[in-house]
């Protein structure tokens, strides 16, 4: 019974991933991949996110039972 219910599972899978490389990949019903997916959009978005500057505020400690927010101060 528990080997129905696995090979089962298993044909599923891999009837989705079949449906899913003919529909996406190949492009069995047309269409055209987006710019957005292309490597060198990917390379272009890393090149800005990498170039912005990196700034920050002080620390916050939650209080989690009132929902207060603090500033933490450090003892100098």
């Amino acid at each position: 019974m528990a080997a129905k219910i696995i090979a089962g599972v298993a044909g599923s899978f891999g009837f989705a991933y079949a449906c899913d490389l003919l529909i996406a990949e190949k492009k069995l019903f047309g269409g055209r991949t987006p710019k957005t997916v292309s490597k060198d959009w990917w390379e272009e978005k890393e090149k800005k996110f990498q170039a912005w500057p990196r700034t920050a505020g002080s620390p916050v400690a939650i209080n989690t039972i009132s929902r207060q927010n603090f500033i933490v101060r450090s003892r100098e």
